[in-house]
């Protein structure tokens, strides 16, 4: 794949935000997939639970179609209904809000920590109440949580987790892999992750009740496999006890999936190096605050997350904009919650968020993918340090 290519087709962009790495063997396993007959609920399917199990430690790990379907399903399979609250971060992906919000339960929206915008342990325990059920800690950028000091919480207040994993597949967190702390954890394979099979996800578990849950909760509530349906009896007695969705992982990403797994942990080793040769070259820059390297190599660098700070030369939205136009594509992770208008009424907010309302005129988020070459991140280190000459 062309490391210039622009997915917007801009021939004027040198830099891509991200860059997904496929390569000729994925392609192949893709077209292995078309070939059978089974193209959903099969074996690759199978294969893709088993390997990411192993690979995380998890006891059980359930393919479904994306994470937001993933954390949807967790809270579904933890009781979590109306009038119930969940804890989440006001710095993180709409999704996260969404996924408690179709349980018909309330969002209560937690600053988050200004170093590692990874939520806030004081702004957790200030907004538990009598309703409070459960808490969605999401590990940002690829850097865990305080998974102790939540557990402990959560074991005070009888609550439920729910680990929101979407930035951090290969992220450890005191050796152990990030969504085997909490009840569940929750994958993502969009095109950007770390992990893609372009749409898709996973939830590990450590339940065997919650497993089997969520097995018949993607696929409709139906208590049979469609292997078992079709080999064993009459394929149309099956049952559905409980509400279901269609929520499956298909045999063609379970096959691109799996092909990336083997791969992973190369693919993250260079986001750490491309994250290392930032932190190099932009260190001494006043005005600019680069995210930390104390567990670097815990951390599987989804994103690279810079601070612009006030004495710097020119504001965020402005070096936003310079270095677009000069082939370089950034972004911003993420508008808080509080300011989209369907949070504004849906969510519980009680804290201050004041972190989170300073990070949000401070963060941009360069360019880092497996592929990226030195050459480009040159580009875009020469073009953040014009700005102080």
């Amino acid at each position: 794949m062309n490391k210039k290519t622009d997915a917007f087709n801009d021939k004027k962009i040198m830099v891509p935000f991200v860059v997904p790495t496929i390569n000729s063997n994925d392609k192949n396993q893709i077209l292995k997939a078309l070939s059978s007959n089974l193209l959903t609920d099969g074996p690759n399917l199978r294969e893709f639970e088993k390997n990411f199990q192993n690979y995380t430690r998890s006891k059980f790990s359930t393919g479904v179609s994306n994470a937001t379907a993933g954390l949807m399903l967790s809270l579904k399979a933890l009781g979590i209904s109306k009038n119930d609250e969940v804890i989440i971060p006001d710095i993180t992906f709409v999704a996260t809000a969404n996924a408690v919000l179709s349980c018909n339960a309330t969002p209560v929206l937690s600053d988050v920590n200004y170093e590692d915008l990874n939520i806030s342990i004081d702004s957790i325990e200030e907004n538990i109440t009598k309703k409070t059920r459960a808490i969605i800690p999401v590990h940002f950028a690829g850097k865990s949580c305080d998974m102790k000091q939540i557990m402990k919480i959560a074991k005070k207040h009888d609550l439920k987790i729910v680990e929101d994993c979407a930035h951090a597949i290969g992220t450890l967190y005191e050796k152990k892999h990030v969504g085997t702390f909490g009840d569940t954890g929750c994958f993502s394979f969009y095109p950007t992750k770390n992990l893609t099979t372009f749409e898709g996800g996973m939830i590990t578990s450590k339940a065997k009740r919650i497993s089997e849950f969520l097995r018949k909760s993607r696929n409709h509530g139906i208590d049979k496999s469609l292997k078992d349906r079709f080999t064993k009896g009459l394929p149309w007695e099956f049952d559905i006890e409980e509400l279901g969705f269609n929520f499956r992982l298909d045999e063609i990403r379970s096959a691109l999936g799996n092909n990336q797994l083997k791969r992973l942990e190369n693919m993250n080793k260079q986001r750490r190096l491309a994250a290392k040769y930032y932190h190099s070259k932009l260190q001494d820059i006043k005005g600019i605050s680069l995210p930390s390297q104390k567990s670097s190599s815990n951390d599987s660098w989804h994103l690279y997350v810079i601070k612009i700070l006030e004495n710097f030369a020119i504001s965020r939205n402005s070096l936003f904009h310079s270095l677009l136009s000069n082939g370089i594509r950034t972004s911003v992770h993420y508008k808080p919650l509080h300011l989209f208008n369907l949070y504004k009424n849906t969510c519980k907010i009680t804290s201050s968020l004041r972190n989170s309302k300073r990070l949000y005129q401070e963060i941009l988020s360069l360019p880092i993918f497996p592929d990226i070459t030195r050459k480009q991140q040159n580009l875009v280190i020469d073009e953040i340090k014009k700005k102080i000459k």
